[in-house]
């Protein structure tokens, strides 16, 4: 069974392996493009006052990696400054950096959802007023800080002050005509797309504006993207948590669902 990973060329490789192993056959098709932000001197700034902040919340894992290059020193002292995220992804790029485990708050592994409101369960006793938090997030194509805000309008209403910094910036990709032929072709050809970004929805629809979708396949990381997915016109949407194990299930549970059943061979 076919699955495209959509995700950008740096962070699709593991998925690709790991889908693979899984016994499936997994093609990357990148509908995001993440590269570091032009102008690197907020985070400069930020990394110069990293220790007057309770704590530092990365969005994804590339926030994490692309943070963390754009340090002054190779080697920055991380100190006593909390760090959350939403997701396992992102807590194992905080330890491949040096951040000390018992320092990284995040939802815990079994958690329901891996999102901004798990992450404020585990985290809303720190908040206090007063406080300062630096969120590190990505930038749209114009280079303006993007995100969703809910977290930073929980943190705000208890006090705490939320300073938002671009570590990365998300580019709209190119595709190649190959690529358009291969989403064509996808669409209704019983081929699973992963998707864990609904702006990589956007800019597929944006490659191929009169496409129909609704015989389309796809597996999404978090319910907001399943919607997003089913707005634009797919025609079954799966929701998995954003690990290998589950996502491997939801899509094999996909085909076997919709593989026929050999019927009982007639008695002679």
């Amino acid at each position: 069974m076919r699955v495209w990973v959509t995700r950008a060329p740096q962070d699709a490789a593991p998925w690709i392996q790991g889908l693979n192993d899984e016994g499936l056959d997994a093609q990357s098709l990148p509908l995001m493009a993440i590269g570091p932000v032009a102008d690197l001197r907020p985070v400069h700034r930020a990394w110069q006052d990293i220790a007057q902040y309770h704590a530092v919340m990365f969005v994804s894992a590339n926030a994490v990696r692309y943070f963390f290059q754009a340090a002054a020193q190779p080697a920055s002292p991380w100190g006593q400054t909390r760090a959350w995220v939403t997701g396992l992804g992102s807590r194992a790029a905080l330890i491949v950096v040096g951040v000390p485990e018992s320092q990284i708050d995040a939802p815990a592994a079994d958690a329901p959802q891996w999102d901004s409101e798990a992450l404020w369960a585990v985290i809303a006793p720190q908040a206090q007023a007063g406080q300062r938090v630096l969120m590190v997030r990505g930038a749209d194509a114009q280079g303006r800080v993007a995100g969703r805000d809910w977290l930073s309008t929980q943190l705000q209403a208890a006090g705490v002050q939320v300073d938002p910094v671009a570590a990365y910036q998300r580019q709209t990709p190119v595709f190649s005509n190959e690529q358009r032929a291969s989403a064509v072709q996808a669409s209704a050809d019983g081929s699973v797309w992963l998707f864990s970004n609904s702006e990589a929805i956007a800019h597929l629809q944006a490659a191929l504006p009169d496409q129909d979708w609704s015989q389309a396949l796809a597996v999404a990381t978090h319910p907001r993207i399943a919607q997003h997915a089913r707005l634009a016109g797919w025609g079954s949407v799966a929701i998995a948590q954003p690990s290998l194990f589950a996502v491997a299930t939801s899509i094999k549970s996909i085909h076997e669902f919709r593989t026929p059943r050999n019927s009982a061979a007639p008695r002679p």
